[in-house]
């Protein structure tokens, strides 16, 4: 990811300051804080345990955060907290892609339909590549809080890590007559990644901490000149 979000900074014009890798790993919180000085965001796809020093990180250099990694959530609250005290910005999201967004909308409004229907027992099956950390994947735990608040009750996730599959989510409504499924599928990293350019773009000049899939339709309105 961090590759694919530097060849499409470049294709848009933006200069990559810096580039931090798992050889970083070992550097102190001031240490990271000092290398992002001057930058005007940062876009982390690291791993789980890293968010919150990467989060302090970024607020004490006064950086902006796009934050992409996933299975951090257990956290939320110290990272909310970290971001606040020091009025830094941060936009997370479980899933960057611009139609997993969308897929968001739909799959919301379908359970609503659905939600006197109890006949129809829903479910949400998901596959990623054989080194994707957490299972259920974020998007899929997203899905299923969208899909419980829409069909007003609770749904089973089940969770595929095999080869190099990039990213299938499927919802399903099962009855006997019939069997209705919404299917996203991922053809290659490359939405998550302009998708936090877009969020990166936003969050400049911002402060507070943003849910991506919450203020993304602002982010696609078209721009009053």
């Amino acid at each position: 990811m961090g590759r694919l979000v530097e060849r499409l900074a470049a294709e848009q014009g933006h200069d990559v300051m810096v580039k931090l890798t798992s050889r970083d790993a070992s550097r102190s919180v001031e240490e990271l804080a000092t290398a992002l000085g001057g930058s005007q965001v940062a876009i982390d796809f690291s791993v789980a345990a890293a968010v919150p020093g990467n989060v302090r990180a970024c607020a004490i250099a006064g950086v902006p955060l796009v934050e992409g990694t996933t299975g951090w959530y257990a956290d939320f609250e110290k990272v909310r907290e970290i971001a606040n005290e020091a009025n830094a910005a941060l936009i997370y999201g479980a899933n960057f892609s611009a139609g997993v967004q969308v897929y968001y909308r739909i799959a919301a409004r379908a359970a609503e339909l659905f939600r006197n229907l109890e006949s129809y027992d829903a479910f949400i099956e998901e596959a990623h590549h054989k080194r994707k950390r957490d299972a259920p994947s974020g998007t899929a735990v997203k899905l299923r809080n969208i899909v419980r608040e829409g069909l007003g009750r609770d749904i089973p996730v089940s969770s595929t890590r095999a080869g190099y599959i990039p990213g299938t989510h499927r919802l399903g409504f099962d009855a006997v007559a019939d069997q209705i499924t919404l299917t996203h599928r991922a053809r290659s990293r490359e939405g998550f990644a302009a998708g936090a350019l877009l969020a990166a773009r936003w969050i400049v000049g911002r402060k507070g901490v943003f849910d991506f899939s919450e203020v993304f339709e602002e982010m696609i309105k078209p721009q009053k000149h």
